[in-house]
């Protein structure tokens, strides 16, 4: 399996192609507009948001909501083109008229100096248009459908929010991850994404003193994955670690920073014998661990417990008290430009991490077991499953 997103920002649409779903699947436009409405919610979002309301169009791959095994096209409309439409058209010769929004002043934290250093772009706007987090939105739609795979051999896969601005949720309070449903029920129910309400009170207050600063937060997200068999990924290359994958899919993604998983850096405050997650066994459960300290996953493989990966995301650069820049045009010191931002997307965040997650888990399925119809991976699945509970 493989994908690709394009569009930007501010364009007519944004795209993804996604190649090597199965078919047969049963492909739920719904459940993928509900995906990306949860991308869009949460507390401390801006103005975009709300000119937004993304909305799928399944374009090829798919004949009455079953895949067919060919490439599925997903397309989602900017509504914020028509403001754009001049400045922004694909066709239509630069003229000065259209390109009064000309960017000359990077923004300190995105990838606008270095990007038009890199593709020499002397407007910066052709590269924040496309650096831009909303390219995200195609991401989570992605994730919807590999979700909805994953469901089908009855795997779940949920991003929730850990800490924001330095609150933290007291992990005390999350219900067991065996039963994600549970945990599903409460973080879907918070505008912040979390499990934890005191500590969510104590989020939305740091966020609307922080909006009036005009400055921004960021936090930590947690992905949880259940039911996985052992065994997907390998330790026998760098490249085939299912970790590792998972890591830089997580990196990635816009402003995060850092990954670990399980108890990930806490690792290194205890010892060895502290850490590990020792072996069980018993005719019912098969092998199983005491613990999870590792994050579900030993040699690179996943090891039949919830896999839990979380991820750090900065604070948004883009500030509304802007930091110092240059222009690149005049070499004068100058304060950087001001688009669009939110005081925080962290909560958002935690769903592009959930479907980064879930792509990630998704292409090791599909290149462990056979990938052409879902009947046959059903089945394919079922009897490894098997396998393992009887070794």
């Amino acid at each position: 399996m493989r994908y690709v997103t394009a569009g930007e920002s501010h364009g007519p649409k944004l795209t993804a192609v996604i190649e090597g779903i199965p078919a047969g699947l049963t492909l739920s436009a719904d459940k993928i507009n509900a995906a990306l409405a949860r991308r869009q919610q949460g507390y401390g979002r801006g103005n975009r948001m709300k000119i937004e309301h993304d909305q799928v169009e399944i374009v090829s791959g798919v004949r009455h909501q079953k895949t067919l095994g060919a490439p599925i096209t997903l397309q989602v409309t900017n509504r914020d083109y028509a403001h754009w439409d001049e400045i922004m058209s694909p066709t239509a010769a630069a003229t000065p008229e259209n390109t009064i929004r000309q960017v000359t002043k990077p923004r300190p934290g995105h990838a606008d100096l270095v990007g038009g250093q890199k593709y020499q772009q002397r407007d910066l706007r052709n590269i924040l248009e496309r650096s831009s987090a909303r390219e995200t939105t195609m991401r989570v739609a992605v994730g919807s459908v590999c979700q909805q795979l994953l469901a089908a051999i009855d795997v779940e896969v949920l991003g929730f929010v850990q800490q924001l601005g330095g609150i933290y949720a007291d992990p005390t309070k999350l219900p067991e991850l065996g039963d994600l449903a549970a945990v599903r029920a409460i973080t879907e129910a918070s505008d912040v994404r979390t499990y934890d309400e005191a500590a969510a009170a104590k989020i939305r207050d740091l966020i609307d003193i922080t909006k009036k600063a005009g400055d921004t937060l960021g936090g930590v997200v947690e992905v949880v994955a259940t039911n996985l068999p052992a065994g997907l990924g390998s330790y026998v290359s760098a490249d085939t670690k299912l970790d590792a994958k998972i890591a830089q899919s997580i990196i990635s993604i816009n402003a995060f920073k850092g990954v670990e998983f399980g108890d990930g850096f806490g690792l290194a405050d205890h010892p060895g014998s502290e850490d590990m997650d020792e072996i069980l066994y018993t005719p019912e459960r098969g092998f199983y661990r005491g613990s999870n300290h590792l994050g579900g996953f030993e040699g690179g493989m996943t090891n039949g417990e919830p896999i839990i990966v979380k991820g750090v995301m900065k604070p948004i650069p883009t500030l509304y008290k802007p930091l110092n820049s240059v222009d690149i045009a005049t070499k004068q010191a100058y304060k950087a430009n001001v688009e669009r931002s939110d005081t925080t997307a962290v909560p958002a965040a935690a769903v592009v991490a959930e479907a980064m997650v879930s792509i990630t888990l998704a292409e090791a399925v599909l290149a462990k077991f056979d990938a052409d119809a879902l009947p046959r991976l059903q089945a394919q699945v079922a009897a490894y499953r098997k396998e393992l509970a009887a070794y």
